[in-house]
């Protein structure tokens, strides 16, 4: 399992002690507010990706509808007539 760096360094005592400092500092009240404001914001965030990948999959939708259609069109029209590919045909004048 991969632990964190800066909790590898600290032992199982550090982390309570940093905890109890953090609520004598701050207030339990406080604590419970930071907490509510980081859910709230995982919340908003996974609500955002969620719009963003469904806003993904409908670009995807109608890109692939684009060029169904395109094909579809190229394929029941005539082909253009294209010039030839290489170097123009060398032209000799008549012998005199």
């Amino acid at each position: 399992m991969h632990v964190p760096v800066i909790l590898a360094m600290w032992g199982g005592m550090e982390i309570p002690i940093i905890v109890g400092a953090a609520i004598l500092l701050f207030g339990g009240s406080k604590i419970r507010d930071v907490a509510r404001g980081l859910g709230a914001a995982k919340k908003e965030f996974q609500v955002g990706q969620a719009e963003a990948d469904i806003a993904a999959e409908r670009a995807r939708a109608e890109a692939r509808a684009q060029a169904e259609a395109n094909a579809a069109a190229a394929a029941t029209t005539p082909a253009a007539v294209a010039p030839p590919v290489g170097p123009p045909p060398v032209v000799t004048p008549p012998a005199p």
